[in-house]
């Protein structure tokens, strides 16, 4: 799996609306700027935990785990040769 541009940007554009959009659209009030904040925050939060997710399904750390005779039972039904 590849990185790939579009994601990236289409989830960029969607927390960037809740964090930019959204707060100006709050109420007045007394706690305006706390509502403010969240939102902020949230869509902060929210956007670095999917890149993060995103990017750690691009090069995984763990690897399915094999034993020889599965990888050598595996190269014998789809016919590729072990060299």
């Amino acid at each position: 799996m590849g990185a790939s541009v579009a994601p990236v940007l289409v989830f960029t554009i969607l927390w960037g609306a809740v964090g930019i959009a959204l707060p100006c659209f709050v109420p007045n009030g007394t706690n305006r700027g706390i509502l403010q904040v969240v939102l902020i925050l949230t869509s902060f939060t929210c956007w670095l935990f999917w890149l993060c997710c995103y990017m750690a399904q691009m090069n995984p750390l763990i690897g399915p785990k094999l034993s020889n005779t599965t990888i050598l039972m595996m190269a014998q039904e789809w016919g590729t040769p072990i060299e």
